[in-house]
């Protein structure tokens, strides 16, 4: 092949990654679109629109009292609650399997979620936390799933931090947390215990403006961190000696990647609980579609993210409407057979 031909090729690649980053970006602004007319008061999608941009431009769009407060205090925060965290936990399940250089990777198999979920479920069925009154549950459960991540990074260290110790690590605090879980469970109050596991399964119902900005701020610290480091993940790919050997810190770059994850999931599921598969899927789908350059790989994984959990979110609202489904059990069936059939017809190696 010539370097002419070449170029062609490097050209024609770069095109498919920017049209589908902004396929993906109008998939988000349909599907939220979408999401936001349904509910008690159907609205159009004109009058969604509407309502959404009246706020920005009132001379040039009009919105009725009925649409801006259905749109913007009950059906956004949910949706923009989606969006964030779908993103983050796209992005962290990336950066955790190609640091773990194992495809199963993701933040919750190595037990960061299951920290949360005992962190919660000691605050609902005792009453104890660190923090009191409306932050009790969100304060135990980001307190615990940092404690679980700061175990691993400390065992991890011991060893040398390599993939190996960081995911049997994880595995190991993953039994040792849910073992806690189950015996705070089997003494609880039958209540208590009913709004545990529903904290557990995931859901966006609790969210709000405030919480949305909080994740939201996290979510651009973090992201901005792992993306100066994604070429060096780039060059991990390789080997440990090899990337050695280029003069990247391995150890202290895996070590510090991790933490930063950890502080991105830690923040999300403490406040929408355990939502599953998004971050094992969502990077498997952006690397079979542009490749594995995390560079790229990793931004438009977290927008992979955020479209599955907001469809998953549209579909847990109607399916049953007017009762709403957990997300996190949407995701669970949306998730495995995709996964099974990503399996069945992979025919080469993303990694």
């Amino acid at each position: 092949m010539t370097t002419k031909e070449v170029k062609i090729q490097y050209k024609k690649f770069i095109g498919r990654k920017i049209f589908f980053t902004f396929f993906l970006l109008a998939s988000i602004i349909l599907v939220a679109g979408i999401s936001a007319s349904l509910g008690s008061a159907n609205l159009s999608l004109g009058e969604t629109y509407s309502a959404v941009l009246h706020r920005f431009l009132p001379a040039y769009f009009a919105s009725s009292s009925l649409a801006d407060v259905c749109i913007w205090n009950l059906r956004l925060p949910r949706i923009f609650m989606g969006i964030v965290a779908g993103f983050g936990l796209g992005v962290a399940g990336c950066v955790t399997q190609a640091i773990l250089k194992n495809p199963l990777a993701s933040p919750y198999t190595l037990g960061i979620s299951s920290g949360a979920g005992f962190g919660a479920s000691l605050a609902i069925l005792t009453g104890s936390g660190i923090i009191g009154g409306d932050y009790l549950v969100i304060g135990n459960a980001f307190l615990f799933a940092l404690l679980c991540s700061f175990i691993i990074l400390g065992l991890s260290n011991r060893k040398d931090a390599t993939p190996e110790t960081m995911i049997l690590a994880g595995i190991a605090m993953m039994y040792l947390f849910s073992a806690m879980t189950t015996i705070l469970q089997y003494f609880g109050e039958a209540e208590a215990v009913k709004e545990a596991i529903f904290w557990a399964v995931g859901d966006l119902g609790r969210s709000s403006w405030p919480k949305v900005s909080i994740i939201t701020i996290t979510l651009a610290c973090c992201v901005f961190l792992l993306m100066i480091k994604s070429l060096d993940l780039n060059i991990m790919a390789a080997g440990d000696e090899t990337a050695a050997s280029l003069g990247v810190n391995v150890k202290g770059t895996r070590i510090l990647l991790m933490a930063v994850t950890t502080l991105l999931v830690a923040c999300i599921v403490c406040f929408t609980g355990t939502i599953g598969f998004i971050g094992l899927v969502a990077p498997h789908l952006t690397r079979i579609a542009i490749g594995g350059d995390n560079r790229f790989v990793l931004p438009v994984s977290g927008l992979f993210g955020a479209l599955l959990l907001i469809s998953a979110d549209l579909v847990a609202r109607r399916v049953l409407a007017p009762i709403i489904l957990p997300v996190g059990a949407i995701t669970a069936f949306m998730g495995a057979p995709l996964f099974l059939y990503m399996i069945m017809k992979r025919k080469r190696e993303y990694w």
